[in-house]
């Protein structure tokens, strides 16, 4: 699996805002949950970890969003994309959805999360799948596994 070339830019739909990621991802991901599905109107969402310092906002500005505001859920205000996620409990890092970079073919999720609320006649392609979340406890191997597998 090939790293992205860094810097790495995207932005929403409308392209009122554009970002920059400018450090390597930790993990890409896949979340079943219906949250996300009804967010995106998909069967699931696509994000890339990214270190916090790595992340700026180039253009633009993004607006609170989703269900529950304390997500961390963040949409350009124009065209409603909904561009990342700072949950309050992620220390260090946010969650960029991948289809909003301009080249996303390299962001194939390791993980999927909440799989068990997923479509049985919709696969991911993930590496590794949890029927919720991983444990705390289980991040740091995941993360040191995702390093391996992308080819850092």
């Amino acid at each position: 699996m090939p790293w992205p070339t860094l810097p790495a830019e995207g932005g929403c739909r409308c392209g009122a805002v554009r970002f920059r990621v400018q450090a390597a991802p930790l993990l890409t991901m896949a979340c079943h949950c219906r949250g996300c599905q009804r967010m995106t109107g998909s069967a699931f969402s696509l994000s890339v970890a990214v270190p916090e310092e790595g992340f700026e906002i180039l253009q633009g500005d993004t607006v609170p969003g989703g269900a529950d505001k304390a997500f961390g859920h963040r949409f350009c205000p124009d065209c409603l994309s909904w561009v990342w996620t700072k949950h309050p409990m992620m220390q260090g890092f946010l969650n960029v959805r991948s289809t909003m970079l301009d080249e996303p073919s390299w962001t194939r999720p390791f993980v999927e999360t909440c799989a068990a609320e997923g479509f049985a006649f919709v696969t991911s392609g993930a590496v590794r799948s949890y029927p919720g979340f991983p444990s705390q406890e289980e991040y740091p191997a995941l993360l040191a596994e995702y390093r391996e597998w992308a080819g850092d």
